[in-house]
């Protein structure tokens, strides 16, 4: 079995290359780089050839110092590459976030197939790929000389070994391409005329060939190096737990993103106005989701600075009933619509008070989140927010239940996504985490407080 792994990792963010060693499950080497987007024309897009260049160079350098016995791809979602048949890019691959999709809206809405068939809710931008693909082919001729369409962890394992592939985890994000329950293309995808497009289905841990000659060259990397098919991220931090641990529990994957999980709940009852979905994981099951924009509302409302959290901070907060209220982002989330309300005017909290306050409403965001799919069992969170005490602390006081973190090394994704190249090892013990924060009754009284407030806060455009 392969044991250093090079993940590749293609966060909305930041891009990122981690070997993980599958021994200790703990990440021995990383790099990492802004994930920028180039403004257009035609469109704001993936910035495609300096995430090649930093992908070579990054490979170069970190199996210059280590072995490295097989590389897997993870990436963020609502993002494919339409491809012509010599393999180039027929069209740019386009940011999500551009609100162009949005200017054909209404036929979109006519075309796309009901929410039972898809578990996608209608997102706004690029948000749901199929609408991507709707507004690309409506809009530039270039799209008709598309012969395969690829998501985008399959375009980079692509470009690594040559093989083109679809796959179900990056298919079943929200896309409206694929119907969760039947395993299979969704009527839209028919009815476009889209599925001659789709290469083969391909299982994510998919061996697909050894790396390309040039890709040895350039690396200096064993010619033998397999590429595998690659995943979604979100359902990378998933698949450490799945079939490690007996259902039910919930998996909160935390980065851009925050994005709960319900391992063994249903997936029928969702509400897509709640932001709810049915995600598809590494096994093709479907899993009961919903997400909120939570690491990009951090970054907003702290300006990405790394603030000290101290007890005195804490008490403060508990005692004043400092609050901020949702929503931040309100174009996602279990509150869109909503605008945002601090419970006192921001410039009176310290930079420390803030950072606690922000840290509670996305603990309570995600606790709303984790309702609205009928999460059950323990609650594991991989990523940034797995760092943050006071987030921990406040999603066990508002779910009542046990919330785990991460003991040591990598994040979930990173580790997920080198368990693609583990074959048996995906299933087996699961990763190993720190005990989890004791109940504290300051703050399930500050949970119950910020839901009554919200239950009474009037949904107002954002």
């Amino acid at each position: 079995m392969a044991r250093k792994i090079l993940v590749i990792d293609i966060g909305k963010t930041n891009a990122k290359l981690a070997l993980v060693d599958l021994a200790t499950r703990t990440e021995i080497a990383t790099r990492s780089t802004p994930n920028t987007v180039l403004p257009g024309p035609p469109y704001p897009h993936a910035d495609v050839e300096r995430l090649w260049a930093f992908i070579i160079e990054g490979a170069r350098s970190i199996g210059a110092a280590h072995r490295v016995d097989a590389i897997t791809v993870t990436t963020h979602g609502a993002t494919a590459a339409l491809l012509c048949e010599d393999g180039s890019l027929a069209l740019p691959i386009l940011d999500y976030e551009f609100h162009g999709p949005d200017t054909l809206r209404a036929d979109y809405d006519r075309a796309r197939p009901p929410f039972a068939e898809t578990g996608s809710p209608r997102l706004p931008l690029g948000l749901n790929l199929g609408a991507q693909l709707f507004w690309q082919t409506r809009n530039y001729p270039q799209a008709a000389r598309a012969t395969r369409l690829l998501p985008y962890p399959q375009y980079w394992a692509y470009r690594l070994s040559g093989v083109m592939a679809t796959e179900a985890t990056s298919l079943g994000c929200h896309t409206d391409l694929w119907a969760p329950r039947a395993r299979g293309f969704s009527t839209l995808v028919r009815r476009q005329g889209w599925l001659p497009l789709m290469p083969p289905l391909r299982a994510a841990s998919d061996r697909l060939a050894p790396i390309l000659p040039a890709v040895a060259r350039a690396t200096g990397l064993d010619p033998r190096t397999a590429v595998h098919c690659g995943i979604h991220d979100s359902n990378a931090s998933l698949l450490p737990h799945l079939r490690a641990r007996p259902a039910p529990f919930a998996v909160v994957s935390t980065g851009t993103w925050v994005v709960s999980m319900a391992v063994g709940a249903s997936p029928d009852g969702l509400d897509p106005a709640r932001d709810t979905l049915i995600n598809v994981d590494a096994f093709g099951a479907p899993v009961p989701s919903a997400r909120f924009m939570g690491g990009r509302e951090w970054e907003f409302l702290t300006a990405g600075r790394e603030t000290e959290m101290r007890e005195a901070d804490r008490r403060a907060v508990l005692a004043g009933g400092l609050m901020l209220l949702p929503a931040v982002q309100p174009g996602s989330g279990p509150f869109q619509g909503r605008t945002a309300r601090w419970s006192v005017p921001e410039s009176r909290l310290a930079d420390g008070e803030r950072a606690v306050v922000v840290s509670y409403y996305l603990a309570m965001m995600t606790s709303v989140c984790l309702g609205e799919i009928s999460a059950a069992g323990p609650i594991l969170v991989e990523g940034p927010f797995a760092r943050n005490p006071c987030y921990l602390a406040m999603l066990a006081a508002a779910t009542g239940r046990p919330v785990l973190a991460p003991a040591a090394g990598g994040t979930g994704t990173s580790v997920g996504a080198a368990l693609l190249a583990a074959g048996d090892g995906a299933r087996g013990a699961p990763p190993r985490e720190a005990e989890g924060p004791r109940p504290d009754p300051a703050l399930a009284a500050y949970a119950a407080a910020w839901m009554a407030r919200v239950s009474r806060e009037p949904a107002r455009a954002g």
